[in-house]
């Protein structure tokens, strides 16, 4: 496949509608954004309840990865988590389809992509990086044919490379990170960075226009953030911000 090919192949898996959720003018402190990496998925279903309440949607990023289930996060076990989240508004984009790391260039138009569970590592050309970011939204289309997916992608552990992000580009794809203050913490040890202090400094330090990051759960946390999400959301909310799904431009 060319690289014309490949973009043009990945702009029709990721046609991007308008973001759902957008806020209205009531929201006096400003506007936050809340994005989802798939994770482990063991209290999935937990936070996608505290978020319906809360009425807040987000933006998941969604990549191939084992679950707490057993099975891969957008296999047939998960489809209809994936299509009732459809039904509430949120929007989607690519965290990879493997969700391997990126560990440096390996020439012009080639990126290393390297499994931190021991799996192997490949160099990844052009079309292969097309491929590797449009396969985790042809996989959640098979089951969410609605979903509504942005054109930007985010790399595992936000750790990217030069070559990653110009050949993502040439997907068609901008890569979206996190802002400093919108780091939640729920994938560090529970011990070292306890739930309480995650969440009193989230609502305290978190401003207008901060990209949160959070997944659907950790298998490393003892104590879930899930057990503090709805405290942080709450108290976000109590001085006057709105959540809103990202702009198909990112941030």
């Amino acid at each position: 496949m060319t690289m014309i090919g490949a973009a043009a192949s990945i702009a029709l898996a990721m046609i991007a509608a308008p973001a759902a959720g957008q806020p209205g003018p009531s929201c006096a402190a400003g506007t936050v954004y809340l994005t989802i990496d798939t994770g482990w998925g063991r209290e999935a279903e937990r936070i996608a309840e505290i978020l319906k309440r809360r009425n807040v949607r987000a933006t998941l990023f969604v990549a191939n990865e084992p679950t707490s289930t057993g099975e891969r996060s957008l296999g047939p076990g998960w489809a209809a988590f994936w299509r009732a989240r459809v039904a509430e508004g949120h929007v989607f984009a690519s965290h990879t389809d493997r969700h391997w790391y990126f560990r440096g260039d390996a020439g012009p138009g080639r990126t290393r992509y390297v499994s931190r569970g021991g799996e192997g590592q490949v160099v990844l050309d052009q079309a292969a990086m097309c491929r590797e970011l449009a396969l985790p939204i042809e996989r959640l289309r098979a089951v969410a044919p609605d979903a509504v997916v942005l054109p930007l992608w985010r790399a595992p552990g936000g750790i990217t490379t030069p070559g990653a992000i110009r050949m993502a580009a040439a997907c068609g794809l901008r890569h979206q990170g996190w802002s400093a203050n919108g780091f939640l913490g729920d994938e560090l040890s529970s011990e070292a960075s306890p739930n309480r202090a995650l969440a009193d400094r989230a609502v305290r330090n978190v401003r207008a226009g901060e990209v949160m990051v959070m997944h659907w759960g950790i298998r490393s946390r003892r104590d879930p953030y899930a057990n503090v999400l709805e405290e942080v959301i709450t108290g976000l909310q109590a001085r006057g911000f709105c959540f809103a799904t990202l702009p198909p431009t990112g941030r």
